[in-house]
């Protein structure tokens, strides 16, 4: 009897799986690889991160079921996507690519309307620019206009602005080094440009808690603005550019910016965080491929911030 019911048990489970969409929704969300532990791993080897390219920013909606990421091909960079259709992921494929100039570091806007990323396409004809701005496209029905839209001249200036990412309100977060003396052209720091009134306003520099006179860029804010994470080089960092984070209390006062630590920083190059909508894990690029971890590493440097 025992054994019976046992077979039973199995039954009907396997029975409410096959049969409750949702859960095999759930299964199949972030192309249905086991979650990361608090050990950073490759995420979908072979299939995303290949042995073979450079991915760099990426970016998931927020049901998990369409992923954008940038790969450099042969020194110029171009956005790929992969969504969930039925219970199948579909092959990646080509969103963006043009022969003269760079797409990269994509980000979806608050309601998902919009695709942002950076890109030195010119604003006439074919050549490219010699600084990078903030571009757009915009969602229609269930497919992607492929008109580009420069992004506010708020934003974007004759210097370079790097990877932006969003706060629930719309703000963006961005870094530009339009600031930079002409000697340091490396010179970035973090700004950020707050959405009213159904446009973006003049950015404001953050402070020295988060800049500093080395290299601040590709930032990530978290819906809330609570915390943001960002690439830095500095002295003190374990490579060649570590990733950064920094709390907000409750004074809206940024925190000194922190080294994320060895677990995620190596002696090469880490960049382009960004957390899920579910505040589940945190994505970013090392050593020319793509990672991701358990987000509860956020949650323990604030706890050794506090």
């Amino acid at each position: 009897m025992k054994l019976y019911g046992i077979i039973t048990l199995c039954f009907l489970m396997a029975f409410w799986v096959l049969g409750n969409p949702k859960s095999n929704q759930q299964q199949l969300i972030y192309l249905g690889q086991t979650p990361p532990t608090s050990i950073p791993k490759i995420f979908a080897p072979g299939l995303i991160s290949k042995a073979d390219e450079s991915e760099f920013g990426s970016v998931f909606n927020k049901d998990a079921t369409e992923f954008y990421f940038g790969v450099d091909v042969n020194g110029k960079a171009e956005i790929r996507y992969t969504k969930l259709e039925g219970s199948i992921w579909s092959k990646p494929k080509v969103l963006l690519s043009q022969d003269t100039y760079s797409l990269n570091d994509p980000f979806l806007s608050p309601d998902e309307s919009r695709l942002y990323f950076i890109s030195n396409n010119a604003l006439e004809g074919d050549d490219i620019k010699e600084d990078y701005d903030i571009w757009y496209i915009e969602r229609e029905g269930n497919k992607w206009n492929p008109k580009l839209i420069r992004a506010s001249p708020n934003i974007n200036t004759d210097k370079n602005e790097y990877y932006m990412s969003f706060a629930e309100n719309g703000s963006m977060y961005f870094s530009s080094n339009k600031n930079a003396p002409i000697n340091r052209k490396h010179d970035f720091n973090i700004y950020v440009s707050v959405f009213k009134q159904g446009a973006f306003q003049k950015p404001k520099l953050l402070g020295n808690s988060i800049n500093t006179g080395a290299y601040e860029a590709d930032v990530f804010v978290s819906p809330d603005e609570s915390y943001i994470i960002f690439c830095s080089i500095r002295e003190e960092g374990y490579g060649q550019g570590d990733l950064y984070i920094s709390f907000k209390d409750d004074n809206d006062n940024w925190s000194k910016a922190t080294n994320m630590g060895a677990v995620i920083n190596t002696t090469g190059h880490e960049l382009c965080p960004f957390v899920t909508k579910d505040g589940k894990y945190l994505f970013y690029t090392s050593n020319q491929d793509i990672y991701w971890v358990d987000a509860n590493v956020i949650q323990q440097l604030k706890n050794q911030n506090n």
